[in-house]
């Protein structure tokens, strides 16, 4: 699908509004685990799917034929390569079948890993700007 066919999709409500209604509450229910997760996170629309950053690039979502889409930076998933290995995964993605209950703790502990990640790579960058 070309560009000027594709939708733009101007805030979270509408992406998952748009989505097919069997997919939607699974949507809305990855949403507020990330919200929750980590309440103070920005809710934005990046590449065309519900993003979210803290303290950098966190997490995005997306709705796919058989699965929802949990697309983290590639470094976040290594950390939970046991409880992720029932689960179809590329190096940035996590494909979790819509036909099984969402894994909330697990999309908590994902989420507030790269947080902690995100906020550890801030603060370096910080001390390394004050030495020069």
């Amino acid at each position: 699908m070309d560009n000027s066919t594709k939708k733009q999709f101007a805030t979270v409500d509408e992406y998952i509004a748009l989505q097919p209604e069997s997919m939607r509450a699974g949507l809305t229910e990855i949403r507020q685990i990330i919200k929750q997760a980590i309440p103070d996170v920005e809710e934005l629309i990046s590449y065309q799917m519900p993003g979210y950053r803290y303290h950098g690039k966190l997490v995005w979502f997306a709705a796919n034929k058989n699965h929802y889409g949990l697309y983290v930076p590639p470094g976040f998933i290594a950390a939970f390569k046991d409880e992720l290995s029932k689960y179809s995964q590329t190096k940035s993605a996590i494909h979790l079948p819509v036909n099984q209950p969402i894994p909330a703790q697990l999309i908590t502990k994902i989420v507030q890993h790269g947080a902690q990640k995100n906020q550890e790579q801030e603060l370096i960058k910080k001390q390394a700007k004050k030495k020069k």
